[in-house]
């Protein structure tokens, strides 16, 4: 405005000095003189009159305004010659480049966006007139957070071509100190009670991080808002805060808030009624309504009472019902009825469930997981539900959906699915390194969304310094549309155990199996299956644990000949899950409980083992970005019949293993259990060797315990559980939720040798009976604490891990840090 004062001033100068002109003159030509980017004929548009009108002061100055209006031009002067209009225009410059420098609150984005509400943006031209008003815009948003001593400056670099730079500057400063909060008013609850409920505080201590004692008007505000609540809640119907007053410090660096409040008194309940339509559930709502007359007034509860009616009404498809409690006050008698008024509004039907974003997986896989049917009506059960089971596949890292009314219709609805995938496998062919495996070569292809059909494929080769093996597996999870799953997988393995930290024998192993998934529910599922395992066991170094095994099964002809077993396994499980993510969870609970056992006659060793494996997530925040995992592995094995007339037992390369990223955390992986025992005999001197079958030794109580391994070899029960704290990751936002996880975790449990017997040992010598273990003992048990990373990368999963042993064992042998790559966890 100040611009076109000027320029009107310089008008009526011009014209009066200048432009000899009469009231009214006919003008012959227009011209205008300095333009550079706008062209004639667009700067003519604007000129409200063409060559042969009358023109006067009045319309000139008209034009001026209208040249103005559209934004092309920061200077208009206009002349005249003779009948001619000339008019000299600068145009504005244009924006060449738009920078931001001291921002930390708010983020180049949110400023780019903001701008380009204003019009200000790269390639247009540049209005200095919302410059200010941007600046002081910013400033208003820094003093909402308490910082009032931040200042914003733009500052304009111009370029050729009439061309400028357009750099904004932050100086944010700190966010004013809280010095005190005073409550005014309050009887009932001490200030303590009620600044306890609340997120601002003072006088924090310096090691209190978390604290919120600098001061932001939104914070303020969400803070009376929960002081409201809390009275509230307890019965404080006529609870008011009267005014609140932000007090600041000459400095601008602290404030002192104080809050005046009426408390009031308390109000009961005298009557609860239900006015409106109720959709022919009036029972049913009566039945759920939690309210109950001659308790206190709980605004809580009334909340929740309206929030549990519309929900059981849009299970229905009522999807929008109106629910609102009417409170009727009788302050003489300080009690309260209440009305609560219910309008279902129109059944609505769904038209059309439409899915975005899934551009590998197919439209129909996701569709199977659907609840809400098209042409059905819209329950909001179903959707969530429906929701629920998409969120669960492991290749969909989030999914979110809206309900959008079709225009002109106001009974349908179409229900929006977005959706963002994530890797559903990984395709490996390279080299690996973990601390447990050390380097590894690996190559093949593990895809839990194969084509995008939802099927599991796997083919993998890997190799490491304790194991080979290679395996080709598939599973449809919908062999049927009742979601009946079929699968299957061909094997083999080379495993070296004492490479992997255990007593020493390597085993061969080949197999096949065929696998059935039966669903029970939307949650439980029942498995069962078949398989074929040929085991080869050579360079097997015996111990006292397995010399009744190695008895039984060995040739006496042969002792060194391998040992060989073809085995036919049954198996079956029951799995439970409610978990909102497929990968990493945090929310809901997983249970899962299998049996496998060797088929008698037709195995050469008959054997069981029992598995349960569960998760709890409790959620700590509304984001559920603060989490507790609770979980808890147990197992039990051992074998069944006779051979020989002795007992089976559990095949030790069966046995349960422990300690590592994935069960003991702080503990090298497979060294947490019973150890290797070797018992020898006393000899006579001269006499001949035991093979031979004369005499030779001492007694019982002259043997010796030549060695205890430090290496563990396994046992036939497990317990190992852990609590996990999940906690949003340092300098990573909300956006990295579902690719990093960063935990503090404590991790308990041992394994344990059920049929080892300490009495077996009791007639050595003490100083030999000292040397053994009792490995069937429960109350001997490892413990860990620790931090760990788990990171989705591009290179495949990455585990990082840091731990401190909390109790551990003689010889155990601990570890601080470990890391794997390329493993699934």
């Amino acid at each position: 405005m100040i611009i076109k004062k000027i320029a009107f001033a310089i008008l009526l100068g011009t014209l009066g000095t200048t432009a000899q002109a009469t009231e009214e003159f006919q003008v012959e030509d227009i011209e205008v003189k300095g333009l550079q980017r706008v062209a004639l004929g667009a700067a003519l548009t604007h000129i409200p009159f063409n060559v042969g009108d009358n023109l006067n002061k009045f319309r000139i100055s008209q034009s001026i305004k209208s040249l103005y209006k559209s934004g092309h031009f920061n200077d208009i002067r206009v002349y005249r010659e003779g009948n001619r209009i000339i008019y000299r225009v600068r145009e504005r410059e244009t924006i060449s480049e738009i920078t931001f420098e001291g921002n930390s609150d708010l983020k180049d984005e949110q400023l780019t966006e903001s701008l380009d509400g204003s019009n200000i943006r790269v390639g247009e031209t540049l209005d200095r007139t919302v410059i200010s008003g941007i600046e002081m815009g910013l400033e208003d948003f820094y003093h909402s957070v308490g910082k009032y001593n931040a200042d914003v400056t733009a500052t304009i670099t111009h370029l050729p071509r009439n061309r400028v730079n357009l750099e904004f500057i932050f100086t944010e400063g700190d966010a004013a100190a809280i010095k005190q909060i005073n409550i005014i008013g309050n009887e009932v609850f001490s200030d303590a009670q009620i600044l306890d409920k609340i997120e601002l505080t003072f006088g924090s201590p310096w090691w209190d991080f978390m604290a919120q004692d600098r001061y932001q008007k939104q914070t303020l505000q969400g803070d009376m808002e929960t002081i409201n609540s809390y009275y509230l809640d307890r019965g404080y119907l006529r609870f008011k805060v009267d005014s609140t007053q932000v007090s600041m410090t000459p400095d601008k660096q602290s404030v002192y808030i104080a809050l005046n409040v009426t408390e009031g008194e308390t109000y009961t309940i005298s009557e609860v009624n239900f006015i409106g339509d109720m959709a022919g559930f009036e029972k049913t709502i009566r039945a759920i309504n939690p309210l109950q007359v001659d308790k206190l007034y709980n605004g809580a509860e009334v909340t929740y009472t309206e929030e549990v009616i519309s929900k059981f009404l849009g299970r229905f498809g009522y999807a929008y019902p109106k629910v609102t409690t009417i409170p009727e006050i009788d302050d003489e008698n300080h009690t309260v009825k209440l009305s609560i008024s219910i309008d279902p509004g129109k059944r609505i039907y769904v038209n059309k469930v439409n899915f975005s974003g899934n551009n590998v997986t197919a439209d129909r896989v996701l569709r199977r997981e659907l609840r809400q049917m098209e042409g059905a009506w819209l329950s909001n059960n179903m959707v969530e539900h429906s929701k629920a089971r998409l969120s669960r596949l492991a290749y969909m890292e989030t999914v979110e959906f809206e309900t959008n009314q079709i225009a002109g219709e106001d009974d349908l609805v179409n229900v929006d699915f977005t959706v963002k995938e994530q890797a559903s496998g990984s395709f490996t062919a390279g080299v690996g390194y973990g601390d447990r495996t050390g380097l590894s070569l690996n190559a093949g292809i593990q895809q839990n969304n194969f084509l995008g059909t939802g099927n599991r494929l796997g083919f993998n080769i890997n190799t490491n310094t304790y194991s080979k093996s290679a395996s080709i597996s598939y599973t449809d999870p919908y062999f049927t549309v009742d979601a009946v799953s079929l699968g299957g997988q061909i094997f083999f393995q080379a495993f070296d155990a004492g490479q992997a930290n255990l007593v020493e024998y390597n085993n061969k192993t080949y197999g096949l199996g065929l696998n059935w998934g039966f669903p029970v529910n939307e949650y439980v599922r029942v498995g069962f299956g078949v398989g074929f395992k040929n085991n080869e066991i050579t360079s097997l170094e015996t111990y006292e644990q397995i010399q009744t095994f190695y008895d039984l099964h060995s040739n006496p002809n042969d002792p060194d000949a391998p040992l060989a077993f073809k085995n036919y396994d049954i198996n079956a499980n029951v799995s439970r899950t409610t978990l909102n993510r497929g990968t990493f969870p945090t929310a809901g609970s997983s249970q899962r409980l299998s049996l496998k056992m060797t088929t008698p006659n037709t195995s050469d060793v008959q054997y069981f083992k029992v598995n349960l494996d569960t998760k709890f997530y409790f959620p700590l925040t509304r984001n559920q970005r603060w989490t507790v995992l609770a979980r808890l592995q147990l197992g039990y094995g051992n074998g069944y019949g006779q051979v020989n007339g002795n007992d089976q037992l559990l095949p030790f390369w069966e046995n349960f293993r422990a300690g590592g990223s994935d069960t003991l955390r702080g503990f090298e992986t497979n060294t947490v259990g019973p150890r290797a025992v070797y018992r020898e005999p006393t000899r006579i001197g001269g006499t001949p060797n035991p093979t031979g079958g004369s005499a030779c030794c001492l007694g019982p109580d002259r043997d010796t315990i030549s060695l205890v391994s430090t290496r563990s070899v396994g046992g036939n029960a497990i317990a190992v559980g852990g609590i996990e704290l999940i906690v949003p990751t340092p300098f990573l936002d909300e956006s990295y939720a579902n690719s990093v996880r960063t935990s503090f975790f404590v991790d308990v449990g041992n394994v344990w040798d059920t049929e080892f017997d300490i009495a077996d040992y009791q007639d050595l010598a003490q100083v030999e009976f000292d040397r053994v273990a009792d490995y069937s003992d429960v109350s001997r048990y490892r413990a860990s604490g620790g931090l760990s990373i788990q990171w989705l990368s591009p290179m495949g999963p990455m585990i990082f891990n840091f731990a401190k042993s909390i109790k551990e064992v003689k010889d155990d042998d601990t570890t601080f840090f470990s890391f794997n790559i390329g493993q699934t966890f």
